[in-house]
Parts: C-alpha cells; sequence; structure tokens
C-alpha cells in the first residue's frame, strides 16, 4: 500500500466520525465517544502524516509550500479540538464548533486528495511511496493504540 492509499482510509475514517459528531444533540455519552474518536483519529493522523508525507517532501521546492500549508491546516484543527476540550458538550456553542472543525476537516481532506497528492505523486517516486506508507501505517497504528484524555 503506498502513502497515498494509506491516509485515505484515515480520510475515510475522519470524514465518518466528523459527520456522526456533528449530528449529535447535547452532553450524551454517543457525542463523548464520537468526540474521542475523532480527536484521536486526527491526532494519530497528523503525527503520522506529518512525519511520513509532509516531511519528506520539504526538501523539494514545490513540497515546501504544500507542506506548511497543510501543516497550517493542521494546526487549526488542533485548535479548533482545544476548543471544544474546553466548552460544555451541552451548550450549543460546542456544536458549532464541532461543525466549523468538520468544514475544516472536510476542506483539508478534500485539498490533500484532489491537489496535494497530484503534487507530491510527482516529486516521489513509487519506491519512496510505497516505503512511506509502511512507514506511515505502523506509526498510525502506534499512536492508533494510544488514547487520548
Amino acid at each position: 500500500m503506498n502513502i497515498f492509499e494509506a491516509l485515505r482510509e484515515s480520510h475515510d475514517n475522519q470524514r465518518a466520525l466528523s459527520e456522526q459528531l456533528i449530528q449529535t444533540h447535547g452532553h450524551t455519552e454517543l457525542r463523548e465517544q464520537l468526540f474521542q474518536a475523532l480527536k484521536n483519529e486526527l491526532w494519530a493522523h497528523s503525527v503520522a502524516e506529518d512525519r511520513y508525507l509532509y516531511i519528506p517532501l520539504m526538501f523539494n521546492d514545490i513540497g515546501l509550500d504544500i507542506s506548511r500549508h497543510a501543516l497550517s491546516e493542521h494546526h487549526e484543527m488542533d485548535e479548533l479540538v482545544e476548543q471544544l476540550e474546553e466548552t460544555d458538550m451541552s451548550s450549543p456553542s460546542w456544536l458549532a464548533i464541532a461543525k466549523q472543525l468538520s468544514d475544516v476537516v472536510h476542506h483539508h481532506l478534500k485539498e490533500e486528495e484532489h491537489k496535494f497528492f497530484q503534487q507530491a505523486g510527482k516529486i516521489l517516486d513509487d519506491k519512496q511511496k510505497e516505503k512511506l506508507g509502511q512507514q506511515y501505517l505502523k506509526e498510525y497504528a502506534k499512536y492508533k493504540k494510544h488514547e487520548l484524555v
């Protein structure tokens, strides 16, 4: 599995979790579980993706720009997750922030899949794509085991 195939699997999980999360109402066990699952998915994915896609791309002029942009979007998602952690789940503002996070997640994933992956595909050769995919999956699995508090 190459790096792009591996990343798309996590992207599908992120889309599903964020869509399910914004369908919840009030401070419920389901909302807590979905939020924890999404938070963990985003964290494990971004740590491994940064290390095995964006950092290798930074050694190329074209890759540097897309990497900077993607890393700034990862930071934006982190900030929204932090806001959600600091907001009462029963508050209407919690759902508003969750919807904003879902929008940012969907935008970021679409941009990666329809723009960044094509540019990265021109920078990385097939052997690199396969190796990075294996490394990403190993790192991602390691971080998925560690539930966030």
